[in-house]
């Protein structure tokens, strides 16, 4: 049986608008400002800048062009580069199944204290509230069993609404609602900035951010730093990226959707930055204290410390609702591309159609995250999973494939020629340096840092047998699961070639486009 005809995006404002939403999620607005201020204030937006450039749009231009040429998710898509490489593309796919598992709890939290917003439920003690009265946190339990009612029922409610999205495809159903979403999430998030702007002590947090630390750029981690962040907030790497890419048209100007796309994501951020730093000013204005006092990040910035500034600041109610919606619609947004991952590898793999697939892959994930994060040992396990899949996952597999499929598998040129092929915006000697030399080192030496970390101390004081099952064991799914997955047989009649009209080169580009050319006076002399 031939493979099913792929979707495409109508559009290319359509894909944008899936792709930014994609890389704009929660890490840009509680991961970036933090780490800006950790690693040198103003002076970080050298070394994040430089990472954008050579590592997250090098990045983006390698996973951009092996979804475009190859035309599938991942396992196909690297199993028509090798036989061997299949696995690769499998690890990519359960990194983002398991993704899809524990975000979805953390879109069920924004979406309970965009409620409680409304009447400030969390009262005085907002760190009490989050841990003890709203997730009834059991730190020691691996598996505690104890559910918690309506979190529960909303986390179905918003799995429900993701499935019901994914089930009308990448056109009718994540391009449609992206397009409304995205920027919707962007005129959010601006309201919310020029509110924390005029707020008491807005510019003492904005010094914090900006000021630059120029000492700070003669330290290596800062360095490290930027590229982590770049990696973190674009996603790519892992399949992601990829996968968007295998939907785009043939004649699709890759290197400019990825620079706009990059550019994009980082603006925002920026923006984040802003917005979050304004409100902290306001937090260590209001309590007397130094603004590194009141600096957080992740869970603890969106979940306790902004609930804080929203009890003390006027009008905190529609600031809360306000930022706990763009939380809500920035993670949605995300999701769509997270779970697209293994929905459309499962597509590809078992020929199925697609609500078969977002059915059995979404319904999956559903099963799991409903059963496992809900409960007062939610919060723990999100967090193990976590860390261990962004070190033993998302930074390994990255730093394996551009090494195995980029100098292994000699792809570097093929796809510098596919992407010249296309686009307007030529390659040149400076993406191959810096995705096949730069990133594998920065990703190297970051894998090996964290690994480090993980195995000299319990990670977050967990017991280790919550380390074990949530960490260990679930790196070891995701690898074990990888090669069995590969061993499964393609539907009979499956292509492993690279589909005929797209084996571009740059020659035949420019041969299509001379041909395109209406003749002028002088050619039909």
């Amino acid at each position: 049986m031939e493979n099913k005809p792929r979707e495409t995006w109508s559009s290319r404002p359509m894909f944008l608008a899936a792709a930014i939403g994609s890389a704009i999620g929660l890490g840009n607005i509680w991961r970036f400002p933090y780490i800006a201020y950790e690693n040198g204030g103003g002076s970080f937006l050298i070394p994040y800048v430089i990472a954008l450039v050579t590592g997250g749009v090098a990045m983006l231009f390698f996973d951009y062009a092996i979804g475009h040429r190859f035309r599938a998710a991942p396992p196909l898509a690297f199993r028509r580069i090798a036989r061997w490489a299949e696995p690769l593309g499998w690890v990519q796919t359960l990194i983002t199944f398991f993704i899809a598992v524990y975000y979805m709890a953390i879109l069920a939290w924004a979406a309970f204290y965009t409620y409680y917003s409304f009447t400030l439920a969390w009262g005085d003690k907002p760190n009490d509230f989050f841990f003890k009265d709203f997730l009834q946190m059991d730190g020691s339990s691996t598996y505690s069993g104890k559910y918690l009612g309506v979190l529960t029922v909303v986390l179905i409610v918003i799995w429900l609404a993701l499935l019901l999205v994914m089930s009308f495809g990448v056109e009718r159903g994540v391009g449609q609602v992206s397009k409304f979403a995205v920027p919707t999430l962007i005129v959010l998030f601006i309201a919310i900035t020029a509110r924390a702007l005029t707020l008491e002590g807005a510019s003492a947090g904005l010094n914090a951010l900006f000021t630059p630390n120029w000492e700070a750029l003669t330290k290596p981690g800062v360095w490290m730093a930027g590229y982590g962040q770049i990696f973190y907030s674009l996603a790519v790497g892992f399949g992601i990226m990829l996968t968007q890419a295998s939907y785009l048209k043939r004649r699709t100007d890759v290197t400019t959707t990825a620079w706009t796309v990059a550019f994009a994501n980082s603006s925002f951020e920026v923006l984040a930055g802003i917005g979050v730093f304004s409100a902290l000013g306001f937090m260590a204005t209001q309590s007397g204290q130094e603004i590194g006092d009141v600096v957080t990040n992740g869970i603890g910035l969106a979940f306790i410390a902004f609930p804080q500034i929203i009890s003390t600041m006027p009008g905190g109610p529609i600031f809360g609702v306000l930022f706990f919606g763009s939380l809500l619609l920035a993670g949605f947004t995300s999701m769509f591309s997270i779970i697209e991952v293994p929905i459309s590898a499962c597509m590809d793999k078992f020929n199925l159609s697609r609500r078969p697939a977002v059915i059995l892959v979404g319904g999956l994930a559903a099963v799991i995250s409903v059963v496992l994060l809900p409960t007062t040992s939610g919060l723990p396990a999100l967090d193990i999973m976590d860390a261990f899949i962004n070190v033993m996952g998302i930074v390994l597999i990255a730093a394996v494939t551009l090494v195995a499929v980029g100098w292994g598998a000699g792809m570097f040129p093929v796809l510098r020629d596919h992407l010249d092929a296309v686009s307007t915006l030529p390659t040149k000697v400076w993406w191959i340096a810096c995705v096949g030399v730069l990133t594998p080192v920065v990703l190297t030496v970051t894998f090996v840092g964290n690994f480090w970390d993980l195995v000299q101390s319990p990670y977050g004081g967990y017991t280790g047998t919550q380390l074990l099952v949530y960490g260990w064991l679930l790196s070891l799914v995701i690898y074990l699961g990888s090669i069995l997955l590969s061993a499964v047989a393609w539907p009979k009649g499956t292509s492993f070639d690279v589909p005929k009209e797209f084996q571009l080169s740059a020659k035949a580009a420019l041969r299509e486009q001379a041909a395109s050319k209406p003749m002028t006076l002088e050619g039909e002399k």
